[in-house]
């Protein structure tokens, strides 16, 4: 049940391919495209400042391999040299002795070409792989500490693609992007110097279709970065799409919905083909212009020194030599296009990333003042105090407003009301996933945002009706990462609320698998297996939102006994479902458009002829003497 203004029921549009969804969706098209194209660097000082954080730890590795460089160059450049002399020292003048030391030396320039280049590769990579994972570590680490409301407004998916496929992008980085461009500058700069110094004139005469390649980089750069930004973008939408609607698989065929939805999403796979599209044809675009502008190169480069070689002015030798360096000086501006996509890519995922890092909407906030005139001492005699508090999903639609209520240690409390009127909403202020914007909640006479998150969470124990399993073993979802869960404790918690059945259903006990989200558990048995959980925590506050909704009588007539155990000499909050809890609270309290409208016990309520006494009569009208519709 989601309260009215709650996150389940803010900007969600009703099924179907109506006009006004195809123009929402649109509008959403072209601000992304907007942001795509006004936004970003081919490379960003900033961000890789913030990424050599994660890379200092492996700064040795990093500097040898960066060492290698021009000694990876140097034996580059050193094969068209002694190709020249084999060719002016010994195969024109038919000289061969000399030419085996020649061709030996030759070999070797190869082989230590080859080696310092797998040590370089080698190196790069695995730091990069190292710094990655750091930096994947501590995305992940944050994440689990923003505060719901972030999961509120960011798609699943997005948030995946930006925890895998960028941070991936951000390995390339070290790969085929920055390090290798360093290394391409090196080569270029040391086949300029050669060329110079070995003719200055045909060396100026190569260097002429430079300031061209200048312009092309210039003119393709911006092109292929917001080709590569709208990948990203449309990868994102793409997986938040695949996330939602496979998460809501059941729904879908239930509806008999899929034909809708794959027309839905062979638009969104349309978007992402189109963008890499794009992308493709900038990637061949610029390979084309360059290749073209070497090939014209290598031809003026035959005729210039063609003509010299008829005059005397130049030997054979070296017009191969500048024939073989030009070749090396357009290899890696042929590939330029394949690193300037690196270079994109991982600017792009670096700004995603880092956003994500940047998101100070933490788990844990700053504590706002008391409100006036109730910063007075605690009283021992309280649980749990809300003092005045305002709270929305939305700032200006709020849900509860100026909230007052005193629970007693060992008080069982229920909440009844309408659909909407603020209950569960009232129930996820409790652990602290959502704070109010407003007033003070106190759990055991300490301002709960005072309480780290960790020690808030072990006193109040949510068992909800919706009950998530996570996949592994039967044990590891009773534990739940609780170091204090031995075996024992465990048996001796889902004996006390009645799982001990589902425990003993399955031949491996406490290691039966559990497939994701439970499915292979009935509705009932997951829900029994949260009450064991709850147990082992052993909370102070226990906290039931409608925790039996989902079981049959059957199974209820089962857990009822241990439910009762449960609460026993426990602080207990239920948002009452079933008829026979609401009578065994202690204090019911009825919600009304987020404010406390009534308040008593079961008799004391039917006795008032008020807003409980309705809903009761209501259910009772239909039939049903086992629920109470003040909790529906």
């Amino acid at each position: 049940m989601t309260a009215a203004g709650g996150p389940g029921e803010q900007g969600k549009g009703q099924p179907g391919r109506t006009d006004a969804g195809k123009a929402e969706r649109q509008r959403e098209r072209d601000q992304a495209r907007n942001e795509v194209r006004k936004d970003g660097r081919t490379f960003d000082l900033a961000l890789m400042l913030r990424l050599s954080v994660y890379v200092r730890k492996y700064a040795a590795g990093l500097t040898v391999s960066i060492l290698l460089l021009p000694l990876i160059s140097a034996f580059e450049i050193a094969q068209p040299y002694l190709l020249k002399r084999a060719i002016d020292e010994h195969i024109a003048p038919h000289r061969l002795a000399g030419l085996d030391r020649l061709g030996v030396l030759y070999l070797l320039a190869l082989v230590g070409q080859y080696g310092a280049a797998f040590a370089h590769s080698y190196l790069v990579q695995v730091v990069g792989q190292r710094a990655m994972n750091d930096l994947r570590l501590t995305v992940h680490r944050h994440v689990l500490r923003l505060s719901a409301a972030f999961f509120d407004r960011t798609p699943i998916g997005q948030l995946m693609t930006r925890m895998t496929n960028d941070i991936e992008a951000l390995t390339e980085l070290f790969a085929s992007g920055v390090i290798s461009l360093l290394g391409d500058v090196v080569r270029l700069a040391l086949i300029i110097v050669v060329m110079f110094r070995t003719d200055g004139r045909l060396a100026s005469f190569s260097m002429a279709a430079v300031p061209v390649l200048a312009v092309v980089a210039v003119l393709f750069r911006g092109w292929m970065r917001d080709a590569f930004r709208e990948i990203r973008a449309k990868l994102s939408r793409m997986n938040a799409f695949l996330q939602e609607h496979l998460s809501g698989i059941k729904v879908v065929q239930s509806f008999a919905q899929e034909r809708r939805v794959a027309a839905e999403f062979t638009e969104v796979n349309q978007g992402y083909r189109e963008a890499n599209a794009r992308a493709i044809s900038a990637d061949a675009a610029l390979y084309s212009v360059v290749e073209a502008i070497a090939s014209i190169a290598v031809a003026g480069l035959l005729w210039r020194g063609g003509a010299r070689i008829a005059v005397g002015a130049l030997s054979f030798g070296v017009l191969v030599q500048f024939v073989e360096y030009l070749g090396k000086f357009f290899a890696p501006l042929r590939d330029l296009s394949a690193k300037i996509t690196v270079m994109q890519q991982a600017m792009t995922a670096a700004e995603r990333v880092f956003g994500i890092l940047d998101n100070r909407q933490l788990d844990r906030p700053e504590p706002l003042p008391s409100p006036a005139g109730l910063d007075g001492a605690p009283d021992p005699a309280l649980a749990v105090e809300f003092r005045h508090v305002t709270f929305g999903y939305r700032p200006d639609q709020p849900v509860l407003k100026e909230l007052s209520l005193a629970i007693r240690r060992g008080e069982t409390l229920a909440i009844v009301g309408a659909s909407g009127a603020g209950k569960s909403t009232l129930i996820k202020l409790l652990p602290g996933l959502y704070h109010p914007q407003q007033g003070a909640i106190r759990i055991d006479g300490v301002d709960m945002r005072r309480l780290d998150p960790a020690v808030l969470r072990r006193r109040v124990v949510v068992v909800n009706q919706d009950v998530f399993l996570f996949a592994g073993t039967l044990g590891e979802n009773i534990a739940l990462g609780d170091p204090d869960a031995t075996p024992e404790a465990m048996a001796a918690a889902a004996r006390r609320v009645g799982a001990d059945r589902v425990i003993a259903s399955r031949p491996e006990g406490l290691g039966a698998p559990v497939l994701e989200r439970g499915a292979n558990f009935s509705a009932g048995e997951r829900q029994l297996i949260a009450f064991a959980r709850a147990l082992q925590r052993d909370p102070h506050i226990l906290v039931l939102d409608e925790a039996t909704a989902s079981v049959d009588p059957e199974v209820e007539r089962v857990i009822e006994r241990g439910i009762a155990e449960l609460m026993r000499d426990r602080t207990s909050i239920v948002i009452a479902h079933r008829l026979s809890t609401v009578r065994r609270a202690d204090r019911i309290i009825v919600l009304d458009h987020g404010v406390i409208a009534e308040e008593g016990r079961h008799e004391e309520l039917l006795a008032r002829d008020g807003i409980y006494a309705k809903l009761y009569r209501l259910q009772m009208q239909h039939g049903h003497p086992g629920r109470s519709e003040a909790a529906e």
